[in-house]
């Protein structure tokens, strides 16, 4: 994945897309991918990340946006996310609609 990344870097992207980077690493080189990714986004990448580890990409992120069922649950401030893991729990595995708006 770092490969990956590295090698989309050299052509300059305003946008780096990256799916699933956490997929079959060890949790120490998760760690080390995602500090590089939120380097990048705070030196003005613009980097859009999905990830089904959403703990993960909300620890790194500034705005989140969860479907369910090919529709928008949640499009908000990842710290929000973050401080109310219910609510996180509730937007993924269902229930009833959100109050947050979407």
């Amino acid at each position: 994945q770092m490969l990956v990344i590295a090698r989309a870097l050299l052509t300059r992207p305003k946008v780096l897309l990256i799916d699933e980077m956490s997929a079959g690493l060890a949790p120490v080189i998760v760690t080390r991918l995602m500090t590089a990714v939120r380097k990048l986004a705070d030196d003005g990448l613009a980097v859009v990340l999905v990830e089904q580890f959403a703990a993960l990409a909300l620890s790194i992120g500034n705005r989140a946006y969860v479907m369910r069922r090919g529709r928008v649950v949640y499009d908000g401030d990842c710290a929000r996310l973050r401080q109310s893991p219910d609510e996180l729990h509730r937007l993924y595995l269902g229930g009833a609609e959100s109050a947050v708006p979407a």
